[in-house]
């Protein structure tokens, strides 16, 4: 895979935004998998709201793309995106959250829009 280079600025952006736990915790989620707003609340116990205001922010900077499934909206990791690389590399580093998912799964909670 080819890397592009992306300016300073640019990359300071990208990383102050993943440098938010929930925000990394989030990409690295839908680095494999797409979800809905409804299974990333029950992930983080956390309001609808907050975590629309996560996905703002990522999909603002290009960071993850929204699909309309019906009346759902799912989110996933924009791999189009000029910063892809950039983020792959990070991810690369973290450690592997399906365990979180697979949880979601034993208390019906995963994909619970459907």
């Amino acid at each position: 895979m080819a890397t592009s280079t992306v300016g300073i600025e640019e990359t300071a952006v990208i990383l102050k935004l993943l440098g938010d736990n929930t925000r990394l915790t989030i990409v690295k989620l839908l680095d494999n998998h797409d979800c809905c707003v409804c299974e990333l609340v029950a992930l983080f116990n956390t309001s609808q709201p907050a975590v629309s205001q996560h996905l703002r922010k990522l999909k603002d900077a290009g960071l993850v793309s929204e699909t309309r499934r019906g009346q759902w909206i799912f989110y996933s990791l924009n791999k189009a995106s000029e910063y892809y690389s950039l983020v792959q590399e990070i991810l690369e580093h973290l450690p592997d959250q399906e365990y979180k998912l697979k949880e979601l799964e034993k208390q019906g909670l995963r994909i619970s829009c459907n």
